[in-house]
């Protein structure tokens, strides 16, 4: 089935047909640098997820969130500010994370905004989907389960366990699954606050979990990324590694642990040991990137996309359930907007 991309500024007299189709709003909180590239990932991954279904998605950006003039400018064409987002309907949300800049969460610059997408989205959505840093934000706000930062980069492709029986999941499903964080939640907090450990790692901890919010909203939480592309980890790695030799960073970075197959990691230790003897800024470009992208073990595509087909289904699902049981009058009061004639 299709997937429409609503593009359309808010308030446009053009809307897209969206009655029977199940629409999802995406907050794309990355860098500017990384902007681009996660909302082609997200627009692929549902576009393969909705087999058997039309999903239209709209794209939202938080103000708050800092960003140089192009990226503002690129965002103004195609994202509604997320003020649109209190009187837009919606059947779930997707809302990423972005690289972090405080200790203390609270003390990012879009926080403030951020809780109020949370509230919101317990009223207003059948599910939300929070990844990375989001869940981490999302958790705070709901629990006061604070992150804990790890004594070193969670990164790499890690192979994950189901550890518990849902809708979202299949039964005895071993997945990979990509991480890139700087920090962690413990699995006994999230445990004792009610939510649902959906699958972990041996190594990497909580993958995915989820709380029910009464009988309104399901919120599942990735600490992963199963929506990057087969290069996306390799990206970061170079982007790292291109930090340290410019001096912005003081440790060469780690390797992403399983995403290499053995003859690419030799050469990416070899750069390693190189940039290490002599650091400097003229070995960025020697970076061996093609080489290594033709060694990659990028192989958690199809577990992805089932996720997310599941949770097309659960929404499509939640739709019909809604419809039958909300008469539309009450639907618009809820909204806090009259019908129009």
């Amino acid at each position: 089935m299709p997937l429409l991309l609503d593009t359309t500024p808010a308030g446009s007299t053009v809307a897209l047909p969206t009655a029977d189709c199940v629409t999802i709003g995406l907050i794309n909180n990355m860098p500017d640098a990384a902007i681009e590239a996660t909302e082609r990932q997200f627009v692929g991954l549902l576009r393969a997820a909705a087999t058997d279904t039309v999903v239209c998605l709209k794209l939202f950006a938080l103000p708050d969130v800092p960003r140089g003039a192009q990226a503002r400018f690129a965002l103004e064409g195609r994202y509604r500010d997320v003020g649109a987002l209190w009187d837009c309907e919606l059947d779930g949300l997707i809302v990423t994370g972005t690289e972090p800049r405080a200790d203390d969460l609270k003390n990012e610059p879009y926080w403030a905004t951020l809780t109020e997408v949370v509230d919101w989205a317990q009223k207003n959505t059948a599910a939300t989907i929070w990844s990375c840093l989001a869940a981490h934000a999302a958790v705070l706000r709901l629990d006061g389960i604070a992150r804990r930062q790890t004594p070193d980069k969670t990164f790499g492709v890690f192979a994950c366990e189901a550890v518990s029986s849902h809708p979202l999941m299949t039964p005895a499903t071993a997945l990979r699954v990509p991480h890139s964080r700087y920090n962690d939640l413990a699995a006994t907090e999230l445990a004792e606050s009610g939510y649902r450990i959906l699958s972990r790692s041996a190594v990497a901890g909580v993958d995915m979990f989820a709380k029910e919010l009464g009988a309104s909203s399901l919120f599942l939480f990735l600490q992963g990324h199963p929506e990057y592309e087969a290069t996306t980890l390799l990206r970061e790695y170079r982007r790292d590694v291109a930090r340290f030799l410019r001096g912005e960073r003081e440790r060469y970075p780690r390797m992403p642990q399983g995403y290499f197959a053995p003859a690419a990691a030799l050469m990416a230790n070899a750069f390693r040991a190189r940039a290490l003897h002599e650091p400097h800024v003229d070995l960025i470009p020697d970076f061996p990137t093609a080489a290594l992208a033709a060694g990659l073990e990028a192989n958690w595509r199809r577990s992805a996309v089932g996720l997310y087909a599941r949770w097309i289904d659960f929404l499509k699902e939640r739709k019909t359930t809604r419809r039958q049981l909300v008469p539309p009058l009450l639907r618009a009061e809820r909204s806090g907007r009259a019908l129009r004639p």
